[in-house]
């Protein structure tokens, strides 16, 4: 699993829409913590570290550490506010979680097995049906990525989510049909266009006559 990222965290003691504008003045985005059978806290967040883990993918999806004052709480974004017209966060919900905690969440899937795929190599295609796979995990094992092995699929071969190898104490969420992740699919062939019958030659001479025989009758 990849390092988990950490953001510093200030309690704020003003509370409702003005604090919330104050915080934005500052620089700071405006959050709450709650959950793990505690109250709720007004935090506010550097700016410049909502950012970066936004543009890394670290914000939403993903295990998380709240840091105040050298005390580390790990958390899940439940929920991101962001600006209608310059789409930047406004406010974040944090829920808090621990090693008990079973959550329900995407997975980014990973193709492995391509260059062996019997399908692949008869110029077949590769249709990825799910790019993320639902799952239920403890809060402190949740995977980067889900492999789908796909070494052994021939053309018109689907694997679905009940042959995806998971992570010990990972579960499939879905749980009342089993979803297709992936299919080899018979590769199109393009239908070259008909070339036009030439006419040449005598035929060619006599549908011209014909042609003015027809309109000569139809003048008179």
């Amino acid at each position: 699993m990849s390092k988990t990222t950490v953001l510093e965290v200030e309690v704020r003691e003003r509370t409702g829409r003005g604090g919330a504008r104050a915080a934005r003045r500052a620089k700071l985005v405006p959050g709450v913590i709650y959950g793990g059978g505690e109250d709720a806290v007004a935090i506010s967040l550097k700016e410049n570290q909502v950012f970066s883990a936004l543009n890394t993918g670290n914000l939403i999806g993903s295990m998380l550490k709240i840091s105040h004052k050298g005390e580390e709480q790990r958390v899940i974004t439940k929920d991101v506010q962001f600006h209608p017209v310059k789409d930047m966060p406004m406010h974040i919900d944090f829920f808090r979680v621990t090693s008990k905690t079973i959550i329900e969440m995407e997975v980014s899937i990973n193709i492995v097995g391509d260059e062996q795929c019997p399908g692949l190599v008869k110029g077949g295609n590769l249709n990825v049906v799910r790019h993320t796979i639902e799952v239920k995990c403890p809060a402190d094992s949740i995977p980067d990525s889900l492999d789908v092995d796909i070494s052994e699929l021939e053309i018109g071969d689907s694997l679905h989510e009940s042959e995806v190898t998971f992570p010990k104490g990972v579960v499939p969420a879905i749980t009342d049909r089993d979803p297709t992740v992936v299919t080899i699919a018979m590769a199109r062939v393009e239908k070259e266009p008909e070339e036009e019958e030439v006419v040449e030659g005598e035929e060619a001479a006599e549908a011209t006559e014909g042609e003015g025989e027809g309109e000569t009758e139809g003048e008179g």
